[in-house]
């Protein structure tokens, strides 16, 4: 009984019924091997499904078609040898963010709202005169009669540090003359 079950399944390959006659062998195998008649009945019933889909899967089917469609057109670029470059929207630099920020706080305290990221990159940088130029470094150091905490004693230990290393050094540098000038104003200021 086994091997007869077995010879059945061995000739029902492909889909194929034992006892079919010829034509319907046809039939069956243009099935298998994709007749005309079957991709009109696949896109019937594609068609059919979609009109089933709820509208959370056709998202789903839209985003997915348009992956694929962008995919396809990066490809055809690549193969046309064109380059895909984005262009990135310029964002502004750190220090342009950061001297905003001191804008905003003293022309606009109410609209102001306190970034710690830009706070931080004003301590670090307010000793430079390019980057904190000397317009801002007066509303700066207004800023920093507020500055609080953790931040007001940390910039008090790093200024004091810088004026130790001043003070052992010559002190002809130009550039160092003028950091040492913005350190003094910021120790008077917070001590």
């Amino acid at each position: 009984m086994e091997k007869l079950e077995q010879a059945t399944r061995d000739a029902n390959v492909g889909g194929l019924d034992v006892g079919m006659g010829e034509e319907e062998e046809q039939n069956s195998l243009g099935d298998v091997f994709g007749s005309t008649r079957a991709t009109k009945e696949e896109e019937d019933l594609i068609a059919e499904e979609e009109q089933e889909l709820t509208p959370e899967e056709k998202r789903k089917l839209e985003r997915k078609l348009k992956k694929e469609r962008k995919k396809k057109e990066k490809q055809l670029m690549r193969e046309a040898g064109i380059s895909i470059k984005k262009a990135a929207p310029q964002k502004p630099s750190g220090s342009e963010r950061a001297l905003a920020y001191l804008t905003s706080w003293s022309e606009n305290p109410g609209e102001w709202k306190f970034q710690k990221a830009r706070q931080t990159w004003l301590l670090l940088h307010m000793y430079d005169k390019e980057k904190v130029p000397d317009k801002y470094f007066t509303i700066l150091l207004d800023y920093l009669q507020g500055l609080q905490g953790g931040a007001r004693d940390k910039t008090v230990e790093k200024a004091e540090a810088f004026m130790k290393e001043f003070d052992g050094s010559d002190g002809e540098d130009p550039n160092v003359l003028e950091k040492c000038e913005r350190v003094r104003q910021v120790l008077q200021l917070l001590s």
